[in-house]
């Protein structure tokens, strides 16, 4: 008797026991929930700490993170308005600001990422679709992006979440255009590279033949300045001879005699035979220089 009541009240325990451990759950500060009572919402709670409901699957508990989340979008094939294709690699942030309606929605996190991903690539498509690849690779991709970012920030509200940002990671051509277009860029860049390589020569001769004509014109005005101050400085050497010779036309034919035999027997293996006889030798015939057998009048030298 007694061990058959011991196995009541044992049993009597455990169900308790589970009633109990079917009726509390924890909310933990990172999560919101929604109870579930027969599979429809009954209500939801935000604030954590312990929390009970019916047990034996009358109540059941859905939880979701109050936390902002990562979504990577799925690469997708986006057509610019010149008709290029362009691999987009897009993440969105959101956070769950709605339960209720999130899960009336879409259900769970799985179902609001197909959602987000068709959100974000219909819009990609759209404000791409309006602009050129040219467009893309300057500054203005920043403001689409905002003007993506906010229009999935509004259709997304529907689904009780908040769109934080949407960024676009990279953009990249599909491999099959990718060598066309960097053939096509290459073509171009050479171009462009011959045409200033063709300029720069252009400029190299203009400015080669420009030194060459104000060369030729600096040497043409230095030698006829040259010969203006040869011509002036002979007629002045002219002019010193001429005085010369006035004052003293011996000494100068004297002087000249020497100068001449100073030029013409100047090498040291010059050698003269016979007698010295002549104008050239007369000052070698006497002491007082007259010579013999000079009939010479002394003229002045000609200018040097």
């Amino acid at each position: 008797m007694k061990s058959t009541s011991l196995a009541i009240i044992g049993v009597i325990i455990v169900v308790l026991g589970l009633v109990a451990l079917g009726s509390v759950y924890t909310v933990h500060q990172r999560e919101q929930a929604i109870v579930l009572r027969l599979g429809e919402p009954n209500r939801v709670v935000e604030q954590p700490g312990l929390k009970f409901k019916i047990p034996f699957f009358v109540e059941d508990v859905v939880f979701f993170d109050k936390r902002v989340l990562d979504f990577d979008a799925k690469d997708e094939e986006v057509p610019t308005r010149d008709q290029k294709q362009l691999v987009v690699d897009a993440f969105a942030r959101y956070r769950i600001t709605h339960p209720l309606k999130f899960f009336q929605s879409v259900q769970n996190e799985f179902g609001m990422e197909l959602r987000l991903n068709n959100l974000i690539n219909a819009n990609l498509r759209a404000i791409f679709g309006e602009v050129t690849l040219a467009t893309m690779l300057t500054t203005q991709r920043a403001a689409l992006m905002n003007t993506i970012a906010g229009r999935v920030k509004d259709q997304a509200k529907e689904f009780g979440i908040d769109v934080i940002d949407v960024r676009i990671r990279r953009v990249d051509l599909p491999t099959a255009n990718s060598q066309a277009i960097f053939r096509r860029m290459q073509t171009q860049r050479e171009q462009e590279a011959r045409k200033i390589r063709a300029e720069g020569a252009a400029e190299a001769r203009r400015i080669r033949a420009d030194a060459d004509k104000q060369a030729t014109i600096i040497r043409a005005e230095a030698q006829r300045e040259s010969e203006v101050l040869r011509g002036e400085g002979e007629g002045e050497a002219q002019r010193i001879f001429n005085e010369a010779f006035g004052k003293d036309p011996e000494f100068y034919a004297f002087w000249d005699t020497m100068r001449a035999m100073r030029d013409g027997l100047k090498s040291d293996n010059t050698s003269y035979i016979g007698p010295p006889d002549g104008d050239f030798f007369r000052y070698f015939g006497s002491r007082s220089g007259t010579g013999t057998g000079s009939s010479m009048t002394p003229k002045p030298a000609p200018a040097r």
